[in-house]
């Protein structure tokens, strides 16, 4: 008989167990390899997929940053447009209500100055009148007043004499 055997040599129970270990091992390995395969293709498409979408975004936002500027530049000029014709519009206000109060007042000037000038008027009219009546009553008086004294003097002389 030879010495080779025919039949394979019989393992042992730590050598399955360790064959086992080794064949799991390759497995897992393998596996692990894939999956950071495609970890690392996916990270790539996601990468490629936001890039293109910050550009997107960036023109997007670009667009609107201009759109609001228009917005906020025709807000802005029609509010000094309408603070502009409020001013007007106060001014012309101010204007008129000025001249109301102008002619109001050259109204009731004019008023005082006829009153005034009536009234000095019609003082001189009662001043001259009285004058004359004063006149008259002195011209009246004058001739009693002359017969009355010749009168007054004798009794006078009389009022002496005794």
């Amino acid at each position: 008989m030879s010495k080779n055997k025919t039949q394979p040599e019989e393992k042992g129970f730590f050598e399955k167990m360790k064959e086992t270990i080794e064949e799991f091992w390759e497995g897992t390995k393998e596996t692990a390899e894939d999956l950071k395969e495609k970890a690392e293709d996916k990270i790539d498409d996601l990468k490629e997929k936001v890039s293109s979408q910050k550009t997107t975004v960036a023109k997007k936002a670009t667009a609107e940053k201009a759109s609001v500027a228009k917005k906020v530049a025709a807000t802005t000029d029609k509010a000094k447009k309408e603070v502009a014709n409020i001013k007007e519009k106060a001014a012309t206000k101010a204007k008129t209500v000025t001249d109301k109060a102008k002619t109001t007042t050259a109204a009731a000037k004019k008023t005082v100055t006829a009153v005034k000038a009536k009234a000095a008027t019609k003082a001189k009219t009662v001043t001259n009148k009285a004058k004359t009546e004063v006149a008259a009553v002195k011209k009246a008086a004058t001739p009693k007043a002359a017969a009355a004294k010749p009168a007054a003097t004798a009794k006078k002389k009389t009022t002496n004499a005794k």
